[in-house]
């Protein structure tokens, strides 16, 4: 099937956005789930007081303790998990003035 068609009536739930100042992090692994399937990287970060999930192939993240970040996310009954490749640094057009 092609891609962007989707079967059914039905809506789609929005994805959650979250921004603020990123306090924590701790990484766990690497892991791995299965043979040929690179090393993940499992990190619990804080942002503004609430703790986030998020799992990549990287063994560094973009950002660090003290940055303004943004992501998207999805709530669970594990938890909030961050979706892959969506963190990163918050940019404020002023700082560019």
């Amino acid at each position: 099937m092609a891609g962007g068609f989707r079967r059914g009536n039905r809506r789609r739930t929005p994805k959650l956005e979250a921004r603020g100042e990123l306090e924590s992090v701790e990484r766990e692994g690497p892991f791995k789930e299965w043979l040929g399937m690179p090393d993940l990287y499992r990190y619990h970060i804080v942002v503004d007081g609430e703790a986030y999930s998020y799992q990549t192939e990287d063994a560094e993240l973009p950002v660090q303790v003290g940055d303004k970040v943004v992501f998207r996310y999805k709530e669970t009954k594990a938890g909030k998990w961050v979706d892959r490749n969506s963190l990163g640094k918050a940019i404020d057009p002023a700082d560019y003035q």
